[in-house]
């Protein structure tokens, strides 16, 4: 099992981190080990001192493919969640000045936070999903898929071309503008089209 994570995916997110705009989608792996076991608080890593948050719609792949055509990428998924893709900032930049990867930075343990799944036909649109994050009570990220610049099926057709897709594999599909800052005894809340889908307490 593995987490394959798109970044730089909404445009308001690339203008706010002051990135460029890639020509194909960023991607890069988190370890299961970076999996936030289920009811756990997280707690912030030794090494840094600005971890922020990204929520992220989820998509659960269901079965094994590679080299898989746009046109039957909706076959591999039949679940969508919601998550955070916590991000060591000060380490990530430290790396991206260095030209070096940036696992150390995304992908530590606890780094993902994967709240419930549900069917995808209890959505009208995948295309126009709503979700939002906040934290202490207060909307911090609100987000629509369609401000995706690389939708779901577009995303399974591109890494499947390096990476082969398993049952169980979970794709991070990118986080919109409004990355923050967590500190200790924060409370961080995800929700999808109306539907609570996680809630992490920051230590």
């Amino acid at each position: 099992m593995k987490l394959i994570c798109i970044g730089r995916n909404y445009a308001d997110h690339i203008e706010e981190l002051k990135n460029e705009r890639p020509d194909e989608p960023v991607v890069f792996i988190k370890p299961d080990s970076a999996i936030l076991p289920r009811d756990q608080d997280f707690y912030i890593p030794e090494f840094s001192i600005d971890v922020h948050y990204e929520v992220e719609v989820l998509v659960k792949i269901k079965k094994v493919g590679k080299h898989i055509d746009q046109k039957f990428a909706h076959t591999y998924y039949d679940e969508i969640g919601l998550g955070i893709d916590f991000t060591a900032r000060d380490l990530q930049s430290k790396l991206k000045e260095k030209g070096l990867p940036w696992e150390k930075a995304k992908g530590f343990d606890g780094a993902a936070v994967i709240g419930k799944w549900l069917p995808k036909s209890e959505f009208k649109d995948l295309n126009s999903l709503e979700f939002l994050l906040t934290k202490n009570g207060n909307e911090v990220q609100k987000g629509n898929t369609k401000l995706m610049i690389w939708k779901i099926d577009e995303i399974i057709a591109h890494v499947s071309q390096f990476f082969m897709l398993k049952k169980g594999d979970i794709l991070f599909t990118g986080t919109p503008s409004g990355v923050g800052k967590i500190v200790p005894n924060d409370y961080l809340a995800g929700v999808l089209e109306g539907h609570e889908m996680f809630s992490v307490s920051v230590r």
